[in-house]
C-alpha cells in the first residue's frame, strides 16, 4: 500500500460539482492499492497514518503531535489507483498493472478506512472522512507547511522504508 499523507488547514472533496466531504485542521491521505496488498499492509499503514507526529506540541516544539491526539484533527481519505501507476515506453503512456483490481480493492479500502476510524481513538468516526471509491473527484486542499510524507507497506518492493528498523520482517 502506498499513501500520501499530507498536513492541511482544509479540504474537501466534491463529485460533479457536489461536495462530498470536507475536513479542517488534518491530513489529507491519497491511497493507493498495490495488486499484492494485503491486510497486514493495511494495518501497517493505517498506524503510521494515525501515529505520525506531524504538528508541534503545547510546547511549540515540531513534529511532537499526531493527528489522532490533535485537538479537532481530521483525516480526508481518498482512493488513488494512479498512486501505482508507471510512465514507461516510447509513448509515456501511464501504466496501472500494479494496481490492485477495482473490486479488491474496494473491500481493501473500506477495511483500511475502518482500521483508521479504529486507530483515530474515541469519535474517530466522526474525524474520519473520504472521498467516493472510484470517482472522478476534486480535490481542494490547503496545504498546511506544506508538509507531505511518503508511506509504503514493507511487503512493496518499491518501499521507501527500512523494514527491519520498523520492527517488520519480510519473509523470502
Amino acid at each position: 500500500m502506498r499513501l500520501v499523507l499530507q498536513r492541511v488547514k482544509s479540504a474537501s472533496v466534491s463529485v460533479e460539482g457536489t461536495q462530498i466531504s470536507s475536513i479542517g485542521r488534518g491530513i489529507v491521505a491519497l491511497c493507493g492499492l498495490h495488486e499484492d496488498d494485503n491486510e497486514e499492509a493495511l494495518r501497517y499503514c493505517s498506524k503510521k497514518l494515525v501515529a505520525a507526529k506531524l504538528w508541534e506540541n503545547e510546547a511549540g516544539k515540531p513534529w511532537r503531535t499526531s493527528v489522532s491526539n490533535l485537538e479537532g484533527g481530521e483525516v480526508l481519505l481518498v482512493s488513488q489507483f494512479t498512486l501505482y501507476g508507471t510512465v514507461a515506453g516510447k509513448k509515456h503512456t501511464p501504466d496501472f498493472k500494479r494496481s490492485m483490481k477495482s473490486e479488491r480493492a474496494s473491500e481493501m479500502y473500506e477495511a483500511f478506512k475502518e482500521m483508521v476510524v479504529a486507530g483515530m481513538g474515541e469519535g474517530g468516526a466522526g474525524r474520519v472522512k473520504d472521498g467516493m471509491f472510484g470517482a472522478m473527484m476534486d480535490v481542494a486542499l490547503v496545504n498546511d507547511g506544506p508538509v507531505t510524507i511518503l508511506v509504503d507497506s514493507p511487503s512493496n518492493d518499491c518501499a521507501g522504508g527500512d523494514s527491519a528498523r520498523d520492527g517488520v520482517r519480510e519473509e523470502k
